[in-house]
């Protein structure tokens, strides 16, 4: 798997190396395909992707597909690609999630504190961070039309029979790893899921001709 840009982090970059694209099962490839196709017709036809990950608090595994996918759309060299993230109702980014996405190589960084901390996460020395809080999915900050809405948890996908604004409503589930808080599981799970997801996103990019 060759990335046509190789300015990601070097951390990064030895992640994204070390993923195994044939533990992707041919059901899951499925799963992914309504994304693939989305994001394949908008290249060939030049438009801007925007992409909203949806997970009912927009704490866990919504900002890990936002983080990946937006790295993912970098390294092959994917333009125009905007990648958001919100939920059915906001908390907090989630300490471990941070955490987990620093420890792959990311540089994350808080700008604010308080009850919901905004947080910069970066990919790349030379690239805008990615803005990392949590929020509603129709937060101002978010995309209003023409996007496509992936449900990544089922309790999203249950709550969200129609998301207003967009385009095309996918749901690709994630199993969560707060079910493993507070236990001596808790480091390895997260990073067990925020591989799964890269691991994913890393076969939906690969798949695009640009």
């Amino acid at each position: 798997m060759t990335l046509k840009h190789t300015n990601l982090f070097p951390k990064i970059e030895r992640v994204i190396k070390s993923l195994e694209l044939e533990t992707i099962s041919e059901t899951r490839k499925e799963t992914l395909r309504p994304l693939t196709e989305f994001i394949q017709s908008k290249v060939s036809s030049k438009q801007k992707i925007r992409i909203n990950f949806i997970c009912t608090h927009n704490s866990r595994r919504s900002h890990l597909s936002q983080v990946w996918a937006q790295t993912m759309a970098h390294g092959f060299g994917i333009e125009n690609v905007y990648c958001y993230s919100g939920g059915t109702e906001s908390t907090a980014l989630f300490p471990m999630a941070a955490e987990t996405l620093q420890n792959s190589g990311f540089e994350v960084s808080k700008i604010s504190e308080g009850n919901n901390p905004i947080y910069s996460i970066k990919f790349s020395e030379n690239e805008h961070p990615i803005i990392g809080f949590s929020k509603k999915l129709d937060d101002d900050f978010n995309p209003k039309s023409e996007f496509a809405a992936i449900l990544t948890c089922d309790s999203a996908n249950e709550a969200c029979p129609f998301v207003p604004g967009a385009e095309k409503r996918i749901p690709i589930t994630f199993e969560d790893p707060k079910a493993f808080d507070n236990t001596p599981q808790q480091a390895e799970k997260y990073y067990e899921r925020s591989i799964q997801i890269a691991t994913e996103l890393l076969y939906v990019f690969s798949q695009i001709n640009s």
